[in-house]
């Protein structure tokens, strides 16, 4: 494996000489394969571990032991312990987020303070074919397809190219100590029901299924750089500058080969969403002079091209809310906080009182105003709306909606501040939280 260890290393120009790395090392089998293979090189590198105290004697005993590894072979190391689910509590996050967020932090600072080039992750080929899974089953463009990249920013993931299965033999024949991590037996994560129950039934079907699916997505990252390739040349060939318009020929616009896919690659860089592709559409084949503004753009049918400049006018800058205590920065929100559910929850008659799953909202939230084509699905109801049909049915006035703001959570709206909640962020039997937010 070491071979193959340097040539992934060379071919993916993830180490420049003299480079100094610094490992992330859990001490489950995957980081403690990559330490051994770096101790095998002439790298330079250290060895990060973070303690979450998640798993209480078992999460001190990866410190020890890691902790251990790094003293008897005389790498330098460094070990950081944070209380995950206070943080978590405190900046309305889930664990596992809290986590990430936790960690990459503590990661930045070590590599600015100690002068480390890059970050090495222990990904491994079958956490590269989860992710696949995971995308798809999900739903996603082709992007979403590509998998996790060997290099990014500077993160580097080095152990790519093997398989869980060639990691787990390096280990036996090269005696590579490590420590069993139980949370990976259960299957309540989306990731371990795949790894568990859905890529062994592949296996049945396909005893190869790994290389297959890697195979697979090679050849989507090589599509995907066809694609996007392809999305610059046309729009190269179909858009004219003129001082700070850019000038889109209808003829071209309606051509067979421009549909949905491509016209939300020609637009995405002016604001528009996929929820707003359908508005775009009704301007290209509609009469002149119809127009969208997203937040940074302005676009409008003039004759026989679509017109886009930027949006000169002043804007509502959206909210970032990254923590339940950012809430605060919106004038018009009171309160917010966490409670559990397991005590009773009635739902509040008030539109002014939003209780959300505290799980299903993903932070950072954004406060923004709404957009044209902007969608949800209100509560109680399992079809989506659009936003303006959705006030048109509630008569609201001109006025009253260009002052009404959204809650949106992953690029879903969440709440229609002070209006109507939505219905896939509703508490349910198994929500165990609750996002309490009171709108004044």
């Amino acid at each position: 494996m070491i071979d193959e260890f340097l040539t992934f290393i060379k071919t993916n120009k993830l180490v420049a000489k003299g480079d100094k790395i610094l490992l992330a090392v859990s001490g489950g089998i995957d980081s403690m394969v990559m330490a051994n293979l770096f101790l095998r090189t002439d790298f330079k590198f250290a060895i990060a571990h973070c303690n979450f105290g998640l798993r209480g004697e078992e999460s001190d005993g990866d410190e020890e032991f890691v902790r251990d590894y790094a003293l008897k072979r005389e790498i330098p190391f460094y070990i950081k312990k944070f209380d995950t689910k206070v943080y978590a509590l405190k900046h309305g996050l889930s664990v596992q987020m809290a986590a990430r967020e936790l960690r990459y932090r503590w990661f930045e600072s070590v590599i600015q303070k100690n002068g480390y080039n890059s970050i090495a992750l222990a990904h491994n080929l079958n956490d590269n074919i989860e992710t696949f899974l995971i995308n798809m089953a999900r739903g996603t463009g082709i992007t979403g397809l590509t998998g996790i990249k060997p290099l990014s920013r500077n993160l580097i993931r080095p152990l790519l190219f093997a398989t869980r299965q060639a990691i787990t033999e390096y280990s036996y024949e090269y005696e590579v100590p490590f420590r069993e991590d139980s949370s990976n037996a259960e299957t309540k994560y989306v990731r371990n029901k795949i790894r568990h129950k859905l890529l062994p039934l592949f296996k049945e079907i396909n005893p190869s299924i790994e290389s297959t699916l890697n195979e697979t997505i090679i050849r989507v990252n090589e599509i995907n750089e066809i694609y996007l390739n392809s999305v610059k040349e046309v729009k190269s060939n179909i858009t004219v500058k003129r001082g700070n318009l850019t000038a889109f020929r209808i003829a071209d616009l309606q051509k067979p080969e421009i549909g949905k896919t491509m016209l939300y690659e020609l637009f995405k860089a002016y604001g528009i969403g996929s929820l707003q592709l359908d508005d775009l559409v009704h301007i290209i084949n509609g009469s002149s002079g119809k127009q969208i503004n997203t937040l940074t753009h302005r676009i409008i049918k003039n004759r026989d091209e679509v017109l886009v400049s930027e949006n000169t006018e002043e804007k509502d800058t959206p909210l970032i809310i990254r923590s339940i205590n950012d809430f605060k920065k919106v004038p018009s929100i009171s309160s917010a906080f966490i409670s559990d559910a397991s005590t009773g929850f009635v739902q509040s008659d008030s539109k002014a009182n939003g209780c959300f799953d505290a799980e299903k909202i993903i932070f950072p939230v954004t406060i923004r105003k709404w957009q044209s084509g902007d969608i949800f699905y209100p509560l109680g109801m399992k079809q989506k709306k659009k936003l303006s049909d959705f006030f048109i049915d509630s008569k609201l006035s001109l006025f009253e909606k260009e002052s009404c703001l959204i809650m949106e959570s992953e690029g879903k709206i969440a709440w229609i501040i002070g209006k109507r909640l939505d219905d896939r962020f509703k508490v349910t039997e198994s929500t165990k939280s609750i996002l309490n937010i009171s709108f004044s």
